[in-house]
């Protein structure tokens, strides 16, 4: 039997385009909070001009999944780049922090919706026997960005200032768009022939969201909260614990583990299962940023890059693919919608709370301790929900 292929040309282009929308959020969550500290802002605040991006994020999705219904995919997509690629070019005008927190907004006004259309794309062209392996492969342009993003992020910085960031930001934006010009969905099945509840019978929250990817999409959300604090906050942390050189590699490391583990882990995943992905990768990033807050070493700091790799890493893919497969095809764009809704939740308010943490405490260390709680919160949820499934298919 012959496998279906993955690396077709619609692939590509939603990979590049993906790819190109996750640098950009990478980059300048990692270097906007230093960048909000030279208006004088607290690290609570610093967070929330971090995290308020996510929180317009956010909003959109909340009305994509209807307007991809209603408009369709790619035109959704293509309509969101623009409001990105506008927004990103306001950032050089930039002269206050309040002005600084709306432009953030409305930059993620765009990439919520335009990262949720192009999930939502990118999840229907991958082969159906392939799926979690595929997933794997497609999700890697979340992985490279997130390696690649903060590292190149933090070198413009230093170089060129808050600017160089937004100049490269305006670039990769405009890229975001073009490559999506490419992507046809002519002979793409999106479940429109699949007989669902009536529109007008639906509740409030159906129009919105799908309800069975919630649990899941939760757990998600929990580790995402465990790592938002190592994304947002580690230049400041580097230098308290003098591991400014060191820190710089972390995400680099970080990508260049997952390049390894989310296509193993989706291999695992479709012959396995779930929780032979979940467990471990809960786990691992408990661990990591725990041994990161106890004794903040180089050591430490590449056994911290390995347990998110194993974490957040793995597990965004991996829960992105249980969410997917909890509703009917019709339902795709609702349920990736749900799955990165509750991720914004938790990397929009995540920087401002963990910095609420470091504000009460004085202390960094204590914030990733918190992290880890976080983190560790999403095993028991992940155990409930793997045993109702288990018990589901008997």
């Amino acid at each position: 039997m012959t496998k279906e292929k993955i690396f077709t040309k619609n692939f590509c282009f939603a990979f590049l385009s993906l790819l190109c929308s996750a640098m950009v959020m990478y980059m300048l969550m990692a270097t906007i909070t230093q960048y909000a500290t030279e208006f004088g802002s607290t690290a609570a605040v610093a967070g929330l001009v971090s995290g308020i991006y996510v929180v317009g994020g956010m909003f959109s999705r909340l009305a994509s999944g209807k307007g991809m219904e209603t408009f369709g995919w790619k035109q959704v997509a293509l309509a969101a780049s623009a409001l990105h690629f506008v927004a990103c070019c306001f950032y050089p005008f930039v002269n206050s922090l309040p002005l600084l927190i709306l432009v953030r907004f409305v930059h993620g006004l765009g990439f919520g919706a335009a990262s949720s259309a192009t999930m939502t794309i990118g999840m229907s062209i991958l082969p159906k026997s392939r799926f979690g392996e595929a997933a794997g492969y497609f999700m890697l342009a979340t992985t490279i960005s997130v390696g690649i993003g903060p590292f190149v992020g933090g070198y413009i910085y230093d170089a060129f200032g808050g600017q160089g960031c937004f100049l490269c930001a305006i670039v990769l934006s405009f890229l975001m768009g073009f490559f999506l010009l490419f992507v046809d969905l002519s002979g793409v099945d999106m479940g429109k022939g699949e007989k669902d509840a009536p529109q007008e019978s639906q509740s409030l929250i159906r129009k919105l969201i799908e309800p069975n990817a919630v649990p899941i999409s939760v757990v998600t959300a929990l580790s995402a909260l465990g790592y938002v604090g190592v994304m947002s906050f580690y230049r400041i942390y580097a230098e308290q614990v003098d591991l400014v050189e060191a820190f710089s590699w972390f995400f680099l490391l970080y990508a260049a583990l997952l390049v390894v583990c989310r296509p193993a882990a989706g291999k695992i995943q479709d012959r396995y299962g779930n929780r032979y992905v979940c467990i471990p990768g809960i786990l691992a990033q408990t661990a990591g940023l725990a041994l990161m807050a106890f004794r903040p070493c180089v050591l430490t700091l590449v056994l911290c890059a390995a347990g998110c790799a194993l974490g957040y890493g793995s597990l965004n893919s991996a829960c992105n693919v249980m969410a997917c497969q909890s509703a009917s095809l019709s339902r795709r764009s609702y349920c990736v919608t749900t799955f990165y809704l509750c991720c914004d939740v938790a990397m929009g308010f995540g920087p401002a709370l963990l910095g609420a943490v470091v504000t009460a405490f004085g202390s960094y260390q204590v914030m990733y301790f918190a992290a880890a709680g976080f983190t560790l919160l999403a095993l028991p949820l992940f155990l409930v929900i793997d045993r109702r499934k288990i018990s589901a298919s008997l």
